[in-house]
């Protein structure tokens, strides 16, 4: 505890900081951050191999394994990432809102950072230069607590980024790292009321559960996703096979892609086998239905836990439903609200799915991989909000900031 006490102590310090910083001194801060990444690539790369070795001697999965992983295109793109960050408008010190009361006050709502960010995640490297930028960005200082499958390449990151920022005027403790990963020193970060202002866990639903029902800090839910697809009875097959493909089988350990396959009955015996085939090519296993397996060569039997996983895994439930209806009811109560579509030639049905589908993000003839800040043109995210206050979907830089109310009077006394 006196090691996160130490942590919180030198955030609040550098977050007074950050807060003044200018838009100018914070972008040419992550171009340094953006070039030290890439001259010490091999460092990098050296770190992340001792833990690939580490999981691959506890057996990780092939999916989660590639989660790990970084390569040189991977720490280009992390590069990158920081650039496109400090190319984007500084989001402190805008006014939203500004006008005079009755009192002829003049009233100015302006964003503010929201202070210190704990973030709590698993086994991908690139959250900690995505989210480290992000917050320091948006004005904040940020404790970073990665999980233990890349403890090495956690600690070689933020070092690096300490040590870009030690070039420059601000203080390198704005990002800084909690490398004990025992889950007591979690539970503890998870209570750090005096320090932190808000705590962001992002990674699989044990982990946002823990933190959810653990907690005493403020918390953003983001992350899990059971995500679906409904072919409509209007669907332009081949559409449908491309997103379904694309959205399953790109990432399959990433929270936008797809769990759950929904088809109407009319085109199911059409559709199902050519299907099938597309996904065949990945070895995804199909878990479905009765009315599914009748015309599938390899599905095996659905259970109801089937309907509610996040597999993260080349594993997809399949459903046959009646109608469009049916399947808004299936995913009312399974969705965990992440990112829901629809494959459809009917403009009202795709309208009445948009109005009646609640999800952070819901598309029409779309792939649900697109659930992302760089595709949303935030630059890179903190994490998916699937939770309806302060923030919901891709959470970007404005997503980090608050607001502060600003009077200007000449002397005015209330009534």
């Amino acid at each position: 505890m006196e090691m996160l006490i130490q942590l919180g102590e030198q955030a609040k310090k550098a977050s007074r900081y950050q807060a003044q910083a200018s838009g100018k001194e914070k972008n040419e801060a992550l171009k340094i951050m953006s070039t030290v990444l890439l001259e010490h690539s091999a460092d990098i790369l050296a770190a992340n191999q001792l833990d690939l070795d580490q999981a691959k001697e506890n057996g990780v999965p092939e999916t989660m394994f590639d989660r790990l992983l970084l390569t040189p295109e991977r720490i280009q793109a992390m590069a990158d990432g920081l650039l496109d960050i400090a190319n984007l408008p500084d989001p402190i010190g805008v006014a939203h809102d500004m006008w005079k009361n009755e009192a002829n006050l003049t009233i100015a709502k302006q964003s503010v950072p929201l202070g210190v960010i704990g973030i709590i995640y698993e086994s991908r490297p690139n959250v900690t230069t995505d989210a480290g930028a992000l917050c320091f960005k948006s004005g904040n200082a940020v404790i970073l607590r990665g999980g233990k499958e890349a403890i090495h390449s956690n600690k070689i990151l933020v070092q690096l980024l300490q040590k870009a920022l030690s070039s420059t005027n601000f203080p390198p403790t704005a990002i800084q790292l909690v490398e004990d990963t025992s889950r007591e020193t979690a539970r503890n970060l998870m209570r750090l009321n005096r320090y932190l202002d808000v705590l962001i866990p992002r990674g699989g639903a044990r982990l946002i559960q823990t933190v959810m029902e653990t907690a005493t800090v403020p918390v953003i839910e983001t992350g899990v996703g059971n995500c679906h697809v409904y072919v409509d009875s209007s669907a332009q097959l081949q559409m449908a096979v491309d997103i379904i493909v694309n959205a399953k089988c790109s990432r399959p350990s990433v929270c936008n892609a797809l769990e759950t396959l929904l088809i109407h009955e009319s085109v199911a015996k059409e559709f199902l086998p050519v299907i099938e085939k597309a996904l065949d090519a990945y070895n995804v296993e199909l878990r479905a239905d009765s009315r599914a397996l009748a015309s599938l060569k390899k599905g095996i039997p659905a259970t109801e836990s089937d309907w509610e996983t996040e597999f993260l895994d080349f594993i997809l439930a399949v459903k046959v439903v009646d109608s469009l209806d049916d399947a808004i009811a299936h995913i009312d109560r399974y969705s965990t609200g992440h990112s829901e579509a629809i494959v459809t030639d009917n403009y009202s049905n795709g309208q009445k799915f948009h109005r009646e589908v609640d999800a952070a993000a819901v598309y029409i003839n779309a792939s649900t991989r697109f659930t992302d800040g760089f595709e949303f043109g935030y630059g890179a995210e903190i994490g998916i909000s699937t939770q309806k206050v302060h923030a919901r979907g891709p959470m970007g830089l404005a997503e980090l900031t608050s607001s502060k109310y600003i009077i200007f009077g000449e002397g005015q006394i209330r009534e």
